[in-house]
């Protein structure tokens, strides 16, 4: 599972890009009970999420020209501008130039060549999240794409990631993790066939994406409060063997992420 040590390649920053930033903090705060740190004006209306101020995600408008509301996984990163350049002879592409985040880091935005967007933090006076896989916080970062096998390989061009492959009712999954130390142990995500998982119930929707899972204590409380938030479910409250209790659902503004309660034996 994911912690606060973070090393090449490791989720260490996420962030919701929404239309509506204020429906957005009454949303979340009301299902998982975080409070909201405004950075103000300055910072263009970007704030964090925490819970015992500690940040457990981040929250800010849409910028980009024709950009839909969505969660936005951060992996860490040593070398940005090396980074920036392996995902362009992978065949991705940068959405957003790397540039200096008022000294607490380095950010650039890409697309990989599936079409799956996600971001790139290199630390600088920030190292990333301050608490990870704990309740309300993120556990887990799924990316589902139309050739699991190929995004693999363009992530481990980029990261060095391994993966190891799992079988599940019809469908090969493929587990995640750094590059360094243990594998099971640096395990921190997986890639699903697209169309899998949140696709079965996004159907025509269902786009290459990493979503999110956030540990919650209880899956169908959860989901009780997404729907009395406004929110929607796209594949309701069900039993992995030996993962735990799962479900996906989508803010008011269609944002997807994932609710897991892990298997204790886990």
């Amino acid at each position: 599972m994911l912690g606060t040590d973070f090393r090449k390649g490791s989720p260490n920053w996420l962030d919701l890009g929404s239309p509506d930033t204020d429906g957005a903090v009454s949303f979340y705060t009301g299902v998982f009970g975080w409070e909201f740190l405004s950075l103000g004006p300055e910072a263009g209306g970007y704030g964090f999420f925490q819970i015992d101020g500690k940040t457990v995600a981040a929250l800010g408008p849409l910028t980009e020209e024709g950009a839909t509301p969505a969660w936005m996984l951060h992996f860490n990163t040593p070398g940005i501008q090396e980074t920036a350049a392996a995902v362009r002879a992978g065949g991705g592409a940068v959405r957003m130039e790397p540039g200096d985040v008022m000294g607490e880091g380095w950010l650039a935005q890409f697309t990989d060549p599936q079409g799956a967007e996600f971001a790139c933090w290199q630390p600088g006076k920030t190292a990333g999240l301050g608490r990870t896989s704990e309740v309300n916080s993120l556990v887990w970062a799924e990316l589902h794409a139309p050739d699991p096998v190929a995004a693999v390989e363009f992530y481990a061009g980029l990261f060095g990631w391994r993966s190891a492959e799992m079988e599940a009712p019809g469908m090969t999954y493929r587990v995640l993790s750094i590059a360094d130390g243990d594998q099971e142990d640096g395990s921190f995500g997986g890639v699903a066939p697209q169309g899998d998982g949140a696709g079965q119930g996004a159907g025509a929707n269902e786009v290459p994406r990493w979503v999110p899972y956030f540990n919650v204590a209880d899956v169908d409380a959860t989901v009780a409060a997404i729907r009395g938030g406004g929110g929607s479910v796209l594949m309701p409250a069900a039993d992995v063997p030996e993962v735990g209790r799962m479900a996906w659902t989508a803010d008011p503004t269609g944002a997807v992420f994932a609710l897991l309660t892990p298997d204790p034996q886990m």
